[in-house]
């Protein structure tokens, strides 16, 4: 995760050498049969059960993979802020055909990842990359890559996301194939959710936000492609999904139908 980081436009302003970031130690807890992952504050940056590691155990994880209604097989997903590898984990066991590249500045989270959260070992298929994902973004050779985007970036107070301006959306955009999709995990009852939506809608073709969650949470769909929402085929997408993997596939839908 990115933790105090200054403004896009801050940064390319500022000719200054580039400083080590500051971040907040990484510290875990359990309840349950469920370790979160903490930033120092009471905030869950992620949560794994300890039984079912590989499973999306909070409810915005789940929506975070909403994007299967709309892509079938994809072959390059990356993550945006590692968090606690639920969804790395997930789309590396659920698309054995796929690449997975997860971007996080912090050793520490990637540490942490791999010790206590059950990250698998880096093959052919899965790349973890200690970078900011800003400068991934805005990287040429990752432009037009990937079929999905993941970005969930957050800093130790966790309230809202620490890369939102309508330039970062942009070159996440850019990154995307032509039928890609990017999900974001926003929060819908704090000032930066507006800012975050406005910056988006600037940047790609269509935007779904799907409804609110657990303690605010609010995942948005951001199609580079503006899709065709077909009722009868997003329902039947969705029982397939529901039988495959057992994701709330179904709700997904209803929350789609809902935002138009």
């Amino acid at each position: 995760m990115l933790i105090k980081r200054k403004s896009i436009e801050q940064a390319e302003s500022s000719r200054r050498p580039a400083r080590k970031p500051k971040f907040a130690p990484v510290t875990l807890s359990e309840q349950d049969g469920v370790r979160y992952l903490h930033f120092g504050t009471e905030w869950v940056q992620g949560a794994m059960r300890i039984r079912k590691p590989d499973w999306p155990e909070l409810e915005y994880a789940q929506q975070m993979m909403a994007w299967m209604l709309f892509i079938e097989s994809p072959r390059q997903i990356a993550q945006l802020g590692l968090g606690s590898a639920t969804l790395t984990k997930y789309c590396y066991r659920q698309f054995p055909e796929a690449q997975v590249t997860a971007v996080e500045l912090n050793p520490s989270v990637i540490a942490i990842c791999d010790t206590m959260f059950k990250l698998p070992p880096r093959d052919e298929r899965l790349q973890i990359l200690e970078m900011d994902a800003l400068d991934f973004v805005e990287d040429p050779a990752n432009h037009g890559v990937f079929d999905v985007l993941q970005c969930d970036l957050y800093d130790a107070t966790a309230r809202g996301p620490v890369l939102d301006t309508p330039e970062f959306y942009a070159a996440c955009n850019d990154c995307l194939t032509e039928q890609g999709v990017m999900t974001v995990n926003l929060f819908g009852d704090h000032p930066s959710y507006n800012k975050n939506i406005k910056a988006m809608n600037f940047a790609f073709d269509h935007v779904i936000c799907l409804p609110e969650v657990h303690d605010g949470n609010v995942v948005a769909l951001c199609f580079k492609t503006r899709p065709t929402l077909d009722d009868a085929a997003l329902a039947a997408r969705a029982a397939a999904i529901v039988a495959a993997t057992k994701l709330p596939a179904k709700s997904w839908v209803k929350g789609i139908q809902s935002a138009r």
